[in-house]
């Protein structure tokens, strides 16, 4: 299990990274991360692990518990989110910036595959989601939707940079996602058989 878990939490730092060296603009929360980096002069990465650990905090009062996963969560996804922007260079040519774009929701959508069907703890940001949803019995796609326009506003009047990327990762990562759970799904049947 610690295999798709840390090379699925990879991946997905890997694709948040490839969003941010776009220049286009990056996801909702890492927009918000960029705007707390600035103030706070510290690395994307940090600034990516003190949200997380500040969105674990308020699972308090929904008396929810992390795992394994959500700690590696935390950990991991900051590393490589840094690791990642530090080592790739951001391309100048707008269809390498399209290829990145499409490339890092590709990568989120594997890499939150394997993570989630690892069952060893919600991330930081599912967590309270799946809190607020149980705690008000609203809707998991309105309370979503209302915590990504929250922290993609503060974020962008802090001096994120949202963009054509962000849009783009918010149109179609639920499709990723969804079709990498799919395939997984399918490979591990088609062994079985």
């Amino acid at each position: 299990m610690l295999v798709p878990l840390f090379g699925g939490l990879a991946a997905f730092g890997f694709g948040e990274g490839l969003l941010v060296q776009s220049h286009w603009g990056a996801s909702p929360w890492t927009v918000f991360a960029e705007g707390i980096a600035k103030h706070a002069q510290i690395s994307l990465g940090w600034a990516t692990a003190l949200i997380s650990v500040v969105v674990l905090l308020s699972w308090i009062p929904f008396h929810q518990r992390p795992g394994f996963g959500t700690i590696s969560n935390v950990i991991i996804i900051a590393y490589v989110l840094d690791l990642t922007t530090y080592a790739v260079a951001a391309p100048h040519a707008a269809w390498l910036k399209i290829v990145y774009i499409v490339g890092a929701v590709l990568s989120i959508g594997v890499g939150s595959a394997f993570y989630l069907t690892c069952n060893l703890g919600p991330g930081p940001r599912d967590g309270l989601m799946t809190g607020l949803h149980n705690r008000f019995h609203a809707s998991v796609v309105y309370v979503r939707l209302s915590i990504e326009v929250v922290v993609l506003t503060i974020g962008w009047l802090l001096g994120g940079s949202p963009g054509f990327a962000t849009a783009f990762f918010a149109t179609t990562i639920g499709f990723s996602i969804g079709a990498s759970l799919n395939v997984m799904e399918r490979t591990v049947n088609w062994r079985r058989a």
